[in-house]
């Protein structure tokens, strides 16, 4: 499935904006613009002014309700802001709210999903538990490619991989 128009990627990361996506992910996917689906942040003018604030001036920015970006990015909608950009959502729930309301997501990152409750962990950064897994699982059955990774520069976790480690129950200890 090839993915929208003008979306390098999309990533999933409860941090959103933050040093690791503006220094590591922005110049590998030479990104022209960060787009945001986030219903909190879109809500709240003081967190997206600070993340506005931590932007590269070449960078365009926006920060939308999942709504709105699923209108804006699904066919006919109004497309990314720029020809190279980044989607950012808090959770995998966002990224599937943006699948089924018609945005073609291509390829999902799963950079950052904090540890809680119910939650293994699956790659260093990501825990995830069985609701969310068996989202994924039903967006890579529709031809979505998933993978686990924090920077490009690590070499991406398969989602099948990363659901077997949810199986034997989270991912094993780093090597030394």
């Amino acid at each position: 499935m090839s993915g929208t128009p003008g979306i390098a990627l999309v990533r999933v990361d409860n941090r959103l904006v933050h040093g690791q996506v503006l220094e590591a992910w922005v110049p590998a996917l030479s990104v022209q613009a960060i787009l945001v689906a986030d219903d909190e942040v879109a809500g709240n003018a003081l967190a997206r002014a600070a993340m506005g604030l931590a932007m590269p001036r070449k960078v365009a920015f926006r920060v939308a309700p999942v709504a709105d970006v699923a209108t804006m990015l699904r066919p006919g909608g109004v497309g990314a802001p720029a020809t190279r950009t980044l989607l950012l959502v808090r959770d995998v729930r966002d990224a599937v709210t943006l699948h089924e309301r018609g945005v073609a997501l291509g390829h999902l990152n799963l950079g950052n999903v904090h540890f809680s409750a119910g939650r293994e962990q699956v790659t260093p950064t990501v825990h995830l538990d069985s609701s969310e897994i068996e989202a994924l699982r039903r967006l890579a059955a529709s031809g979505i490619e998933i993978e686990g990774r924090a920077v490009p520069a690590e070499v991406p976790i398969p989602f099948a991989t990363i659901a077997a480690r949810f199986r034997a129950g989270g991912a094993p200890p780093p090597r030394k």
